[in-house]
């Protein structure tokens, strides 16, 4: 099944980024970075025609705040879809990855989301992210989060969405998704 082309960004570097602590559906503010990442994403943006493009977020402040600096200047309105908030890990919101059990084998960091108690887990994670793209109907420049950019591209594109180096979402950078291939643009 093909989709309506899509940008896709992660929101920018956050404090609790800089300093490797879990956020899920917890929030914290961008980092001077992550603002000259959304920045960065704007400019990307701005040299694309996006007449007819919708504009989505995830209520997460730093995702939403991400678009507004991004987006500002070229739209009227972004809205919000809690199917685009980041994958939820439970009783390790807040933590630091340091003191979080790490997984032997492949991707053991990514592996952490599907393990952390009471969290949303992948299967969650897989089946919120289908329902928003079955309802998407118009091509669409969505700001989300590392983990969710990476399942929503693999469900898009494949598994080979995934063997880039930066599969886990790109601060600072667009997805570009169209026809069943991605590009990442910098």
């Amino acid at each position: 099944m093909l989709h309506p082309e899509l940008y896709i960004c992660r929101h920018g570097e956050t404090e609790w980024n800089a300093a490797d602590r879990m956020q899920g559906w917890l929030n914290s503010p961008l980092t001077a970075k992550g603002e000259m990442q959304a920045a960065r994403q704007g400019e990307i943006l701005r040299s694309r025609d996006l007449t007819g493009f919708a504009c989505l977020s995830s209520p997460s402040g730093r995702a939403f705040q991400t678009a507004g600096i991004a987006l500002g200047p070229l739209v009227d309105e972004i809205r919000t879809d809690d199917r685009l908030r980041e994958i939820g890990v439970g009783d390790w919101s807040g933590l630091y990855r340091k003191d979080l059990p790490l997984p032997e084998g492949e991707d053991p960091y990514i592996q952490q989301y599907e393990m952390a108690p009471g969290g949303e887990g992948f299967d969650g994670l897989r089946a919120r992210v289908a329902g928003f793209l079955a309802d998407l109907e118009e091509p669409s420049v969505i700001f989300t989060h590392g983990i969710t950019s990476r399942m929503m591209r693999s469900l898009l594109v494949g598994q080979e969405a995934l063997t880039v180096g930066t599969a886990q979402g790109g601060q600072g950078v667009v997805w570009h998704v169209k026809d069943g291939a991605q590009s990442l643009l910098q």
